[in-house]
């Protein structure tokens, strides 16, 4: 995607930054929270940072399959040999001190018996009963995983703000947390207006066409990890448009639309966005997704994106789900920027961003 950045297009329309800025000066998290259990978190947001209440590793431990040794018995030349006395299996370890001169078999993630702190691989031996010969390339400390080593007791492990991938779930289930705090899933209605729209499943009588916007929004929705209602496709009457804003905003926290949100005859979205509720910002100089309406109905923000299949995903990804995640208390996320070379010419005009498909 490239992208191009000019002066004024158009005196009544904000530049993208500026409607960003609006925006993100609009919104603030939700204020409700929940303690879940880690599983049933799975794509939400946390409220408080998660402390480790554990080390890990919780002991120091093998990182492989060998024997363990005292770093004094090795040889600074030639080579020296050990008795073997034992076995650390992981999970079951050996509890008895190594003494000096002694060893013990130890399989990877077991715990270094007492006394121990070197681990030779078992490649590197040469055995005969109950006796190993080491030679003179080892170190104290080799092979082995101290406590700590990856986490310690009260280190921040996830921040407040961090949407819980399955990842993270992992990381806190290794930890021990069976529950974490964190805010509740977003409620989002959205739906498409237009005479011409028909529902896919049905038949397709003259002048209509398939709606595909409501499927796209579906599944960038559903990526979000919020809970969303699908209102179909709402007729193009000002009457149909206000029932459908009325009954969305009474149980959700965001409104969005697309189709209707242009200068059309037939287009009512942003007039009754006026009547009933507060228009923030109307038009912005971009292309696509020129016509994407912001504003508020009673508690519930509103998004009214373009009919435009394109330029409703382009405002979606430039606008919503920015929008969203600030609601769901996520930290901000700055988008990676790359300059490319362009195989082709790219004409553009004046004063506005354009998207180019990439």
């Amino acid at each position: 995607m490239k992208i191009h950045t000019c002066d004024d297009y158009e005196p009544n329309s904000l530049t993208v930054e500026e409607a960003l800025q609006r925006i993100e000066q609009d919104l603030q998290a939700i204020d409700e929270e929940q303690q879940l259990p880690i599983r049933s978190a799975l794509g939400l947001v946390l409220a408080e940072d998660i402390l480790s209440k554990i080390h890990v590793p919780p002991y120091d431990n093998s990182a492989m399959d060998g024997y363990a040794v005292l770093g004094a018995d090795l040889p600074t030349n030639g080579q020296a040999q050990l008795k073997m006395v034992g076995t650390s299996f992981a999970g079951q370890p050996y509890n008895e001190t190594v003494q000096a001169g002694e060893c013990a078999r130890i399989f990877t993630g077991a715990v270094m018996p007492t006394g121990t702190d070197t681990v030779i691989m078992q490649e590197h031996i040469e055995r005969q009963d109950d006796l190993i010969t080491i030679g003179a390339e080892h170190k104290k400390g080799q092979h082995v995983r101290p406590v700590g080593e990856d986490i310690t007791i009260g280190q921040v492990v996830l921040k407040a703000g961090k949407q819980l991938l399955p990842a993270d779930i992992g990381l806190l289930s290794s930890l021990g947390v069976p529950e974490v705090k964190v805010k509740r899933r977003l409620r989002i209605a959205f739906f498409s207006t237009g005479d011409e729209l028909c529902s896919v499943g049905e038949v397709l009588q003259a002048g209509q066409i398939y709606d595909s916007n409501r499927y796209t929004l579906h599944g960038m929705l559903t990526r979000l990890g919020i809970d969303i209602i699908d209102m179909g496709v709402v007729r193009d009457t000002p009457e149909e448009v206000e029932k459908a804003f009325l009954s969305a905003a009474r149980s959700h926290d965001a409104i969005i639309t697309s189709g209707g949100v242009s200068v059309g005859d037939a287009d009512y979205v942003t007039d009754t966005l006026r009547r009933i509720g507060q228009v923030n910002f109307w038009k912005i100089a971009m292309k696509p997704g020129k016509p994407l309406t912001y504003g508020k109905i009673q508690n519930a923000i509103f998004f009214g994106l373009p009919g435009n299949p394109v330029s409703a995903m382009v405002t979606f990804y430039q606008f919503v789900q920015p929008a969203l995640r600030r609601m769901m208390g996520q930290t901000k996320r700055i988008p990676i920027r790359l300059t490319v070379p362009c195989l082709s010419r790219l004409k553009k005009h004046p004063g506005r961003i354009e998207f180019q498909r990439g």
